[in-house]
């Protein structure tokens, strides 16, 4: 199965707007208690989420992953600071790429693989407005090609 396939439980869109994403790498999540039956909800939201390496250890900040229903005084905190489960090349090749000026880790989707909670982390460097606009304008030319192309068809 290729890097990043599985049952997806959220995506964080905005990304792919915001940052070019030059590579992947799938991370574990190391959850508490309940936190694993409501990402198999699907009650998980990337939006303001980001990766940080921290004393040669990956985290991931800001994934709101909401209290389980019957969890009673078992739930977390749904914001909490979660430890992504990495090999020690992989956190090593990550602390240099992003000691570079505009690099950034972020989180792409979480999904379940056998059974376990994945995250795809991608190293990203921000995009500029006008690199957006430009990206906006390929995306209205190929729906517009794309529309002409089925419109011919018929």
């Amino acid at each position: 199965m290729p890097k990043g396939q599985g049952n997806t439980i959220a995506q964080n869109r905005k990304a792919g707007h915001d940052f070019f994403i030059e590579e992947t790498f799938e991370a574990g999540i190391a959850l508490k208690g309940t936190e694993i039956k409501s990402i198999r909800a699907g009650r998980v939201n990337l939006k303001d989420s980001f990766a940080r390496i921290d004393k040669g250890e990956a985290y991931l900040m800001n994934m709101h992953i909401s209290p389980y229903e019957q969890g009673n005084r078992f739930n977390h905190d749904p914001t909490r600071t979660r430890k992504l489960l990495l090999h020690r090349k992989e956190i090593d090749k990550l602390i240099g790429a992003t000691q570079q000026q505009g690099y950034s880790l972020v989180p792409l989707k979480v999904y379940i693989k056998n059974g376990v909670a994945k995250v795809l982390i991608g190293l990203g460097k921000g995009k500029k407005k006008y690199d957006k606009r430009e990206d906006l304008k390929r995306k209205q030319a190929k729906r517009d090609v794309d529309r002409a192309m089925k419109e011919s068809l018929q």
